[in-house]
């Protein structure tokens, strides 16, 4: 016969309703008698594992988060936080990607910068961002911060910052933002800014739509569109266009598919090498009117449409 799990006779440790974080193994703060795993550590399991589909979602610019988190090598953002910034730190500054993949940077200047493809530990890319940003405005300037698991409970982004803050992505060419004054680089740092800006790809954001970036491959360019609409939806819309064959932008381009990525569509075109960023500027903003009056229609789709849209979704690719 198994043996009856003690009951503990005495009262919780914890009367706030705050479970503190502790070992798996360890006894649950909250006084059960169980081990923390086997108790509240389930659910803080549970929160930290759960994908969250949309982590940008209610966001400023939350399809160029996207783009900047998956398509873009260099960028940056001046990042306004909900309360003021700490005495001490000037600026605050996403990235897309720091040295040494570092989540974070408090330089010596007080100034933070926060890199955004990192790999996280949870489910919630938000929640780990908030965590890593919250910690490198408490670290000693002059040192980055280390990853770890954030708190199941800790904030989010949507937590953090102002969500009347504007997110004007700065794409640069290289990664010199990584130091203060990189013509004067030398050493190792320069070794990494080289070989880091070596394996870059020209990448532009075109300025007449939202989220939209021209990149250059060396055997073609490439658009890639973060759109904000339902998947669905959007679907929809571009195998309406495609079926009438209106879903180029231009001369030479075609839609190829699409990428998914946290909870949005990216749509892809392939441009000739000769078509660079400001040659599809005026395409591009042909085609947001053609969608727009593609996605307003709730008509059935026709045959052709249907073929259209089996084919664009054949052609989609999950990058998270």
């Amino acid at each position: 016969m198994a043996k009856k799990r003690p009951q503990t006779k005495g009262k919780p440790h914890v009367t706030d309703g705050t479970i503190p974080v502790v070992g798996a193994r360890e006894p649950c703060p909250c006084g059960s008698g169980r081990r923390y795993k086997a108790c509240h550590g389930r659910a803080a399991a549970h929160a930290v594992t759960e994908l969250v589909q949309r982590p940008f979602e209610n966001l400023a610019g939350e399809g160029d988060w996207v783009a900047l988190r998956e398509l873009v090598p260099a960028a940056t953002v001046e990042l306004t936080l909900k309360d003021a910034l700490p005495d001490g730190v000037p600026s605050v500054t996403l990235a897309t990607v720091l040295p040494m993949a570092w989540p974070a940077l408090r330089r010596d200047d007080g100034s933070v910068l926060l890199g955004l493809q990192n790999d996280t530990s949870s489910g919630d890319l938000s929640r780990d961002l908030a965590d890593t940003l919250l910690r490198a405005l408490e670290a000693e300037p002059g040192n980055p911060v280390q990853a770890r698991r954030a708190p199941a409970d800790g904030p989010r982004l949507q937590d953090v910052l102002d969500p009347e803050g504007a997110f004007e992505p700065v794409v640069h060419t290289g990664f010199e933002f990584w130091v203060p004054d990189s013509e004067n680089a030398s050493g190792e740092v320069a070794a990494s800014l080289e070989r880091a800006n070596a394996a870059a790809i020209p990448t532009v954001k075109l300025a007449g739509v939202d989220s939209a970036y021209w990149c250059e491959t060396p055997e073609k360019n490439h658009l890639r569109w973060v759109m904000p609409h339902s998947e669905e939806k959007l679907l929809d819309a571009l195998a309406r266009l495609h079926a009438a064959g209106t879903s180029s932008l231009g001369e030479g381009t075609r839609l190829v598919g699409s990428f998914r990525a946290h909870g949005l569509t990216v749509p892809v075109w392939d441009l000739p090498s000769a078509v660079r960023a400001d040659d599809i500027e005026k395409p591009a903003a042909e085609f947001a009117e053609r969608l727009a009056a593609a996605l307003a229609t709730d008509a059935p789709l026709s045959a052709d449409e249907r073929r259209a849209r089996g084919g664009l979704t054949n052609r989609q690719v999950t990058l998270s």
